[in-house]
């Protein structure tokens, strides 16, 4: 039994050294918000603003790995911004007197901006959205005069002006292009499948790249057509190079599942360094056309299959296709199709505005605003379901006592010493880049990063200068938790909602794009089908790593999640040969591997009391 203690700790350090290994792009962009964050913190502690330290925890908002994001959005969010304090500061001329009424129009406003985050497009930005309305609803309940009022509502809005002003200025000299970020990411697929050719095993890259699918690469290249650097050959040559990676990695994941359709050792090994060769041009900045494949060797007929559509690949992989794939176009409008039908938008909305009066009226009534943090915090941990909400506030509690841990390390050792500004702003970049390095990570525990940062400018960057008081460290941190509680409090006990619906929608989506892909004769149509069954398969999967996050009383049966992990597994080994299956050689030894596969997708199915899938 103590072995298996061991086994289980040392399982753990594995699990976090992967989560924390360098990856690339990783230390550029940390760096990056590292020196966005000082920056920020300098220009504050210059004109002595308000609140500096949530002033340069907004830079982790704002910045993303491309340039492009990286400038579209501060300037989104300071338009979005002006409109807001615009509404704010005509809302406060009428109840600011009125202690009831000024309670009254914060409820109201709060339901209101956050059925907007819940039931239209606002939803990506919804985080951010949501931390700048706490501010100022807790301005305006804070601030006794008129004249100070206009006064704190335009600090909130430096609150966001600074950085970013100082995001939109740096990232024109220091963030990658969208299209520079677009061809490492394929020059990095392609030397995957290098290394997988030269020592075929199912590495743990693999199976990530796949999960990771085409959307990113996609994003980057819309991007580029954005800004207009780069022509429109370029980036169409790119999102073809996109698509041919993801069906490059398919077969390489057909023959990581099917030993015979292992590649002769010869020919992998040349199919390697022709691979390798095209990753370098891609590193180069531009992208290889007209590619020589080595010829093929005798082999299996499952192993030709493999082959053929890798050479196909690779000898067209950056090549106008013969046909355009087919974009399904998206519904226009700014509200969601559900969104005054579903009653969980309203839900959600009244929920997380009750908890935030709580937290309003508790530091109110107790005369304690230094744990004001508890507002801010029921804005940013509230999520639609109770899954992904337990998850962030268990992500926020962590990387707060971290954070706070550092932080307080910080006050009690450093801080006296100082002597100057500088020293300051050389901790905040250190603390930064600390939290920049885990929030660039994987979803897993970037959370965790923002809150590391969170928590170690609320205790570090106090005023106007070095400052060293306790109190107002332990008070924040305080008022963190204290939100936490409040917000697991109600949405485990008001309205509770599980992702068991979700996930059993996703399943039948997922079940619908495989039989598309199966279906599909083209390879234009077989390479956007298959885009679309990885993205379906990895949202299925990113529910049932979140869903163990629910109280027992609404988590779903361990069987009910055991099926479908099972099934999960069954559609991930039946995804490639469908894939192949449409009109390359050896076409009857794919048949049958598509059979053997599909009565494992039926047998589970059966066990889950769902239909079968048909074979296409």
């Amino acid at each position: 039994m103590a072995l298996l203690a061991a086994e289980r700790r040392d399982d753990w350090r594995v699990r976090l050294g992967a989560l924390l290994a360098p990856t690339p792009g990783r230390l550029a962009f940390a760096a990056r918000l590292a020196f966005l964050c000082a920056v920020t913190t300098l220009v504050t502690e210059i004109y002595q603003t308000p609140d500096a330290a949530l002033t340069a925890y907004v830079v982790f908002f704002l910045n993303k790995p491309d340039r492009m994001s990286s400038i579209i959005m501060p300037v989104a969010l300071t338009i979005v911004l002006t409109v807001l304090i615009g509404l704010v500061f005509l809302l406060a001329q009428f109840v600011l007197d009125d202690p009831g009424l000024r309670v009254l129009a914060m409820a109201l406003v709060s339901f209101g901006f956050l059925f907007l985050v819940s039931a239209s497009k606002l939803r990506p930005v919804g985080q951010i959205f949501a931390l700048i309305v706490a501010y100022a609803l807790d301005l305006l309940g804070s601030i006794p005069a008129g004249e100070l009022a206009t006064r704190g509502l335009l600090y909130a809005w430096l609150f966001v002006g600074i950085p970013a002003g100082v995001s939109i200025v740096f990232n024109l000299l220091l963030a990658k292009s969208p299209r520079r970020l677009a061809q490492d990411a394929l020059a990095r697929r392609l030397r995957l499948a290098a290394r997988f050719l030269r020592a075929p095993g199912a590495p743990p890259e693999l199976a990530e790249a796949l999960r990771q699918g085409n959307g990113e690469i996609a994003e980057w290249l819309g991007r580029a057509t954005a800004e207009k650097t780069a022509p429109a050959e370029d980036i169409a040559a790119l999102r073809q190079a996109g698509r041919a990676s993801i069906a490059l990695l398919l077969a390489l994941d057909f023959i990581a599942r099917t030993p015979a359709a292992v590649l002769p050792a010869p020919l992998a090994q040349a199919l390697a360094r022709t691979l390798e060769e095209m990753a370098a041009i891609l590193e180069q900045g531009g992208y290889p056309l007209r590619v020589t494949v080595p010829p093929p060797q005798a082999m299996s007929p499952l192993a030709w299959a493999a082959y053929d559509e890798i050479a196909d690949c690779m000898e067209r992989f950056a090549e106008k296709p013969d046909a355009a794939p087919p974009v399904a176009k998206q519904s226009g409008g700014f509200f969601l199709p559900d969104a005054f039908t579903d009653p969980r938008h309203v839900q959600y909305a009244l929920k997380t505005t009750a908890a935030a009066m709580i937290c309003y009226l508790t530091y109110s009534l107790l005369d304690w605003p230094g744990i004001h943090t508890c507002l801010i915090t029921c804005y940013i941990v509230s999520l639609s379901t109770v899954a992904e909400s337990v998850e962030k506030l268990a992500l926020r509690i962590a990387g707060c006592l971290v954070g706070a841990a550092f932080g307080l390390l910080v006050l009690i050792f450093l801080v006296p010493a100082y002597d100057s500004i500088t020293a300051l702003l050389v901790t905040v970049f250190l603390g930064a880049f600390a939290a920049a390095w885990v929030a660039a990570g994987s979803p897993r525990i970037a959370y965790v990063g923002f809150q590391i940062a969170f928590a170690f400018f609320l205790c570090v960057i106090q005023g106007s200068g070095p400052a060293f008081d306790m109190v107002v460290a332990r008070d924040r941190v305080i008022g963190i938790l204290f939100g936490n509680v409040v917000v697991y409090l109600i949405s485990t006990q008001v309205w509770p909602v599980s992702l068991k619906t979700h996930i059993q929608s996703g399943v039948a989506s997922l079940l619908q794009r495989l039989s598309a892909l199966g279906q599909a004769r083209d390879h234009a149509s077989r390479r956007a089908a298959a885009v679309q069954a990885l993205a379906a398969q990895a949202a299925v999967e990113d529910d049932l790593d979140v869903v163990r996050y629910e109280p027992l009383e609404i988590r779903p049966s361990p069987d009910w999640l055991s099926l479908r992990r099972e099934l999960l597994d069954c559609t991930a080994a039946l995804r490639a040969p469908l894939f192949l299956a449409a009109d390359q050689g050896g076409r009857a030894a794919l048949e049958d591997a598509v059979a053997a596969r599909t009565r494992d997708l039926n047998r589970v199915l059966a066990n889950m009391g769902e239909a079968a899938y048909g074979t296409p």
